[in-house]
């Protein structure tokens, strides 16, 4: 508790991934005082021909309550 899932289009390192998914744990760590070990971080790679499908009608969809920042783009 709390598993954190990240998507976004694939080209970027594992290390990159681990650096990014490190970042997040300490903010999330803070923001929500709990210690790091309570925390998991998935990277899911997206390829851009899939995205509009998998992953921005659902976070577009006005009807979904779960996204509390919704894509400017």
């Amino acid at each position: 508790m709390p598993h954190i899932t990240i998507q976004m289009y694939p080209g970027r390192s594992d290390e990159l991934k681990k650096k990014l998914a490190e970042a997040v744990v300490k903010t999330a760590s803070e923001e929500l005082q709990r210690g790091k070990e309570h925390f998991s971080v998935s990277i899911e790679d997206v390829p851009q021909e899939e995205w509009n499908e998998k992953v921005y009608k659902k976070v577009t969809d006005p009807d979904n309550k779960t996204v509390f920042i919704k894509p400017g783009y």
